[in-house]
């Protein structure tokens, strides 16, 4: 023990000498230089934390951030919990000294994005699109990525897990990166794509889209193509050749398929990210993520059998996979595909291999009674939970659940309401009997087209309509950050369908509402999923125009 903490500490107070230094020089390049040497010490010992990577804050001070800085800490109990946030650079010393606790914690509160090694533009942008203080997610992923470490990135729904992987892209990829120019001085590649973003869904792909250009800004949108499904292909193909763009996002159908007719090169790609990863791992794109897996990051012509061969054409390409939940399914793809991968949580940087083994988790489909399996889903939905919520259900008619819902939406005065059901075919009449009693509805479903879907979304997202009843299409990557109210017009088939349906509210830290409208029969379910959720979910009515509470919460405890 002596001998660890010791090696910590020169890691901590002697990394920081040579790195103030060269302040001039390359962030990246300054830190991959010592990438064997913190993975070797780490890879017994437990957690990882920004400083034991190598990463320190690197910055020219402005005088708010002057005036922000912490006296000189004395002793480990002259620092409040709710102050660690604001350790500077040059308190991280000080703080090594501390607990452990303060060691892993400190080094991953950041005040603003400038810490954490983004290149200038880059920085300039997320400023004038109001992006001022990183997530805890972010704060952990970014310096970690931008590491050339594979990653698994896992955090609550909502909490910033797609800028915490596009931010560390964008500062090595397209006009906003450290350098206008390979580091050999040669101009950067055209035809090559560097950057590679699966979604399971249309929807979450466009999300994905959206959020790339506006950090490029409208003159650099070229720079990011969609390939989805529901689309033109002719234009798609038509686009990656006059554009050259130098990221894509697609499904995985769409970027299999324009792979296999040789119109997509990725055989250089830098960058493989697998967003929502323990959908893509359903048997439904098995085949489709089997050519992307072999494809992207790959050199043409190199065999693709032979784990050393393997491992030599992967060298060049960073493997990052997004979820909300890490089950054992998603373990064992990212130490297959991937290099010595990390996981990353808020605050938190663990070696994927030093992950207690479990079973397997089933994702889909109606409750498991295997007890131990029910748990790890449990403990898989919880951690996907955003914490800032209020449940709720309430009990009535079947023929009244509709009506319920309108009730609920004016006792709630919720201006952005967001239903789901587990049929496509009830949406229509739901919308139907909403918009006659003059609420603004749509319905959103696979079935319609792209440009029908992509017209909704914009219309709620701009408040011509109040509400959008869907079905578990829009659970995942659905992203409306106005939305204050989530309904359960249906019951969701297990927990971690519940929080992927519920984290389309209470996004960022924002507040959020969460209602189950259930017949009598149907009571226990909710009782099952509060239980394994560990959340209250109260009993409720809608009368006079208000949301009232009924006073039994032993009721609701199931024992």
């Amino acid at each position: 023990m002596p001998t660890l903490a010791s090696t910590r500490f020169l890691l901590l107070v002697g990394g920081s000498l040579p790195l103030q230094k060269l302040s001039h020089v390359s962030r990246t390049a300054w830190l991959h230089r010592s990438v064997r040497f913190l993975s070797s010490v780490e890879r017994d010992h437990g957690p990882l934390t920004l400083a034991s990577l190598g990463i320190k804050r690197e910055f020219k001070a402005t005088k708010k951030d002057k005036t922000n800085k912490l006296k000189k800490l004395n002793s480990p109990t002259a620092v409040p919990n709710n102050r660690l946030n604001t350790v500077g650079s040059n308190e991280i010393k000080a703080v090594g000294r501390q607990n452990p606790l303060e060691i892993e914690l400190a080094p991953f509160s950041t005040k603003s994005f400038s810490e954490l090694g983004l290149p200038p533009l880059l920085i300039e942008r997320l400023e004038s699109e109001g992006f001022a203080v990183p997530t805890d997610v972010q704060s952990a992923a970014i310096p970690t990525i931008l590491k050339s470490h594979d990653v698994v990135i896992q955090s609550y729904t909502g909490s910033g897990k797609t800028l915490a992987y596009l931010l560390p892209i964008l500062s090595e990829v397209g006009p906003l990166k450290t350098k206008p120019s390979d580091d050999d001085g040669q101009p950067a590649k055209k035809m090559e794509i560097e950057a590679v973003i699966v979604a399971p869904s249309r929807e979450l792909g466009m999300q994905i889209v959206r959020e790339v250009e506006k950090i490029l800004g409208p003159p650099n949108k070229k720079v990011v193509q969609q390939l989805v499904g529901g689309a033109n292909r002719s234009r798609q193909e038509e686009a990656l050749k006059k554009h050259k763009p130098a990221i894509v996002v697609g499904t995985p159908g769409r970027i299999a398929e324009i792979s296999a007719a040789g119109k997509l090169p990725t055989h250089g790609c830098r960058f493989l990210v697998l967003d929502e990863v323990d959908e893509l791992l359903s048997f439904n794109f098995r085949e489709n993520m089997h050519r992307i897996l072999e494809h992207v990051g790959r050199r043409s012509g190199a065999e693709p059998h032979g784990a050393k061969n393997a491992l030599a054409q992967r060298a060049e390409r960073q493997t990052i996979m997004v979820s909300a939940t890490v089950p054992f399914s998603v373990i064992r793809a990212a130490t297959s595909w991937g290099r010595g991968p990390l996981l990353v949580q808020a605050k938190k940087v663990t070696p994927l291999e030093s992950l207690p083994p479990s079973g397997p988790t089933k994702l889909s489909g109606p409750m498991s009674s295997s007890s131990s399996n029910s748990n790890v889903q449990s403990q898989a939905a919880v951690e996907s939970l955003p914490p800032s919520l209020k449940h709720f259900y309430c009990v009535t008619k079947l023929q009244h659940k509709v009506d319920t819902l309108r009730r609920c939406v004016h006792a709630l005065d919720a201006k952005c309401v967001i239903a789901f059901m587990n049929h496509s075919k009830q949406l229509k009449d739901a919308v139907h009997k909403l918009e006659a009693r003059g609420m603004k509805a749509a319905e959103l479903h696979g079935d319609l087209g792209k440009l029908a879907r992509s017209t909704i979304l914009k219309k709620f997202k701009n408040g011509e309509l109040r509400v959008l009843v869907t079905n578990e299409l829009s659970a995942r990557g659905l992203d409306v950050a106005e939305c204050d109210l989530v309904v359960n017009l249906e019951l969701p088939t297990d927990p971690i369908h519940y929080a992927h349906r519920a984290g389309r509210t209470g996004r960022l830290g924002r507040k959020g509402t969460v209602v189950t409208i259930c017949e009598e029969s149907e009571v226990f379910v909710v009782k099952k999923l509060q239980k394994q959720l560990g959340i209250a979910v109260p009993g409720c009515e809608f009368t006079e125009g208000k949301l009232v509470v009924n006073e039994q919460p032993k009721t609701l405890t199931a024992s």
